[in-house]
Order: structure tokens, then C-alpha cells, then sequence
């Protein structure tokens, strides 16, 4: 009787060499080692690697981040960055959206006199992110919602050319040539050249 591990290798098909470990105890097999199977392992036939599922990835998921405080979002926003880099995740971009203005009224007890006004602005920041495996989704939006401060909010969506428009700030003064340019006729149109 001996209480080693002995280990064996032996030739598979093809002439492909397969490691196997067994574990052998007072004589008597105890189980048998199986090394977890990746996708770039020398030792497996490319037919059994072909067969294995492929996890799943987003494409592009944008984390929107708002709430009326612009300095705090941008402190949650780089700590997010920088979670998400640790756990080896692609940050694409990270961008600011020009704030939104609300102005809000409170009124006297049943009347309809406004006792005070406040103007707030919303701020929002966003992170986005490309080739996300599903395993590591979880854990990025679990660590992201315990680094939001109070009264942000966060919300996880696909990339949308929506989204990408409001990111700029429209040129009024040029809207407002464009649109007398349209009111006297348009472009004059190109003259052909005459050979």
C-alpha cells in the first residue's frame, strides 16, 4: 500500500497526448482527475473544441449614469472605468451629455400662487462598454450600483445612434443660416463645365 499520487500519461488517437491524472489511495482508485477544457488546448481533438458552446458577449453597452451633482458623477463614472478595467472589460468611450434644465414651481396650500422657485439641473455621464461576456456582467453592474451615490440613478442600455446624437451641442447660429439659406431658394445649383 503507498498514499502518493501516481501520474500516468499515455498516447491518445491522432497521436495527440492526453494527461491523465489519477488519484490512487491505499490501493484503491479514488477518482480520476479532469482538467477543465479551454478553447485553445493543445491536447483535444478540433472537432470536441468546435462543439462547445460559445459564451455569450454584448456588443456595446452604454452605463448611464445621472443624478444633480456633476463632480460626484464623474467621480462614480472614473471608479466605474477603473472596476471595469481591473475585471479586464473593454471601455470604449466615456463622454458627458450637455445638462437638462427643469424649473420646478411650488405653490401656496391650496392655491395657485407660487410660493418658491428653483431651477435643477440634471447631469448625466456614461460608460461605455464593448465585448461584455455575460459571467461578467453581473459582477460589473453589482460593483457599479454599490459605487453610485445618493440620488443618482444608473441605467444599462444598447448603443443606439439616439444616443449618440445627444451627446452635442446643436450650433444654433448655423441652424439659423442653413434656414434663411432655405427661405431664399436653397444653394444656387452647379453649373455644368462645357468642354
Amino acid at each position: 500500500m503507498f498514499c502518493s499520487k501516481i501520474f500516468k500519461y499515455a498516447c491518445a488517437v491522432n497521436n495527440n497526448l492526453v494527461k491523465l491524472k489519477t488519484n490512487l489511495q491505499f490501493g484503491a482508485c479514488v477518482g480520476q482527475y479532469q482538467p477543465k477544457r479551454l478553447k485553445t488546448d493543445l491536447y483535444e481533438p478540433n472537432y470536441l473544441i468546435s462543439m462547445e458552446p460559445d459564451e455569450p458577449v454584448y456588443d456595446c453597452l452604454n452605463l448611464q449614469i445621472t443624478g444633480y451633482d456633476f463632480t460626484l458623477l464623474e467621480m462614480c463614472q472614473r471608479e466605474i472605468h477603473r472596476y471595469a478595467e481591473v475585471m479586464g472589460i473593454q471601455v470604449d468611450e466615456c463622454w458627458a451629455t450637455p445638462a437638462k434644465q427643469f424649473k420646478i414651481q411650488r405653490y401656496k396650500p391650496a392655491g395657485i400662487v407660487v410660493d418658491s422657485e428653483y431651477k435643477l439641473n440634471i447631469y448625466e455621464r456614461n460608460v461605455q462598454v464593448v465585448d461584455v461576456p455575460a459571467w461578467a456582467l453581473g459582477t460589473l453592474l453589482r460593483v457599479s450600483r454599490a459605487l453610485l451615490p445618493e440620488g443618482c440613478t444608473l441605467n444599462v442600455h444598447e448603443h443606439t445612434i439616439e444616443h449618440e446624437d445627444i451627446r452635442y451641442v446643436p450650433d444654433n447660429e448655423l441652424l439659423t443660416l442653413k434656414q434663411q439659406l432655405d427661405d431664399m431658394g436653397g444653394s444656387r445649383p452647379e453649373k455644368k463645365k462645357r468642354r
